[in-house]
C-alpha cells in the first residue's frame, strides 16, 4: 500500500494525489486530512495501524505531508518518499495563523497557536535510518530552505534538481523511481 500524504491546506484530490493514484492504482491511497494536526495525525496513525498487520505500507508526503510521513516512517520503520518536506512547519507555518483558505477548494479554516504547538510537540529527532527516506528537492521552492532537508537526511537517498518550485514540478517523472526504492 502506497499513502499519500498532502500539505498544509491542500486535500487528497490535488494533483500529485492523483498522479499517485494513477500510477499506484489500488495499492494507493490519498485521504483528504483535516488542518487540525491532531486529528490529521491521528487519522494517519490509524491508516498505518490498519494496514500494517496485512501489508507493507510506503508513505509519500509532500511539504506538511513530508513531516507527517517522516514521523510514520521513524515511528513504524516504513520507507518514505519526502517531496520538498516542511521539516520544521512549527516556524514555517507560524507566519499563516489567523484564517486560511484551502488551496483545493477555498473553503476557509482557522489556523492558530494550538496547532503550532502540535506541530512541535512532533518534531523530529535525528533520523534512524536514513537509508528508509528517498527525499526530492527542488532548489527554486519559494516556501522553504532545501538545504534543510539535504542536511537532515544528508545520509539518505536525495535528489536535488536546480530550479522548480515548492509544488515539486515534473514529479510524474520520478514515479518509476520511486517505485524502485518501494521495491
Amino acid at each position: 500500500m502506497v499513502l499519500y500524504i498532502h500539505g498544509f491546506a491542500s486535500s487528497g484530490r490535488g494533483s500529485k494525489a492523483w498522479t499517485v493514484r494513477q500510477h499506484f492504482g489500488a495499492h494507493a491511497m490519498a485521504p483528504s486530512l483535516s488542518y487540525v494536526p491532531e486529528l490529521a495525525f491521528d487519522t494517519l496513525t490509524q491508516l498505518v495501524e490498519r494496514f500494517l498487520p496485512h501489508e507493507p505500507i510506503h508513505l509519500i508526503g509532500s511539504s506538511l505531508g513530508g513531516f507527517y510521513a517522516a514521523n510514520l516512517a521513524e515511528r513504524y520503520g516504513l520507507k518514505a518518499v519526502l517531496i520538498n518536506p516542511s521539516l520544521k512547519p512549527y516556524e514555517t507555518l507560524a507566519a499563516y495563523t489567523g484564517e486560511v483558505k484551502n488551496f483545493y477548494d477555498l473553503s476557509a479554516f482557522e489556523w492558530n497557536e494550538r496547532h503550532i504547538q502540535t506541530l512541535e510537540s512532533l518534531a523530529l529527532g535525528p533520523i534512524k535510518t536514513p537509508g528508509n527516506y528517498m527525499v526530492l528537492l527542488q532548489t527554486g521552492d519559494e516556501l522553504l530552505d532545501w538545504h534543510v532537508a539535504a542536511e537532515m537526511f544528508q545520509d539518505g537517498h536525495i535528489f536535488i534538481e536546480e530550479g522548480g518550485s515548492h509544488a515539486f514540478e515534473g514529479f510524474e517523472n520520478h514515479l518509476a523511481a520511486i517505485e524502485k526504492f518501494f521495491s
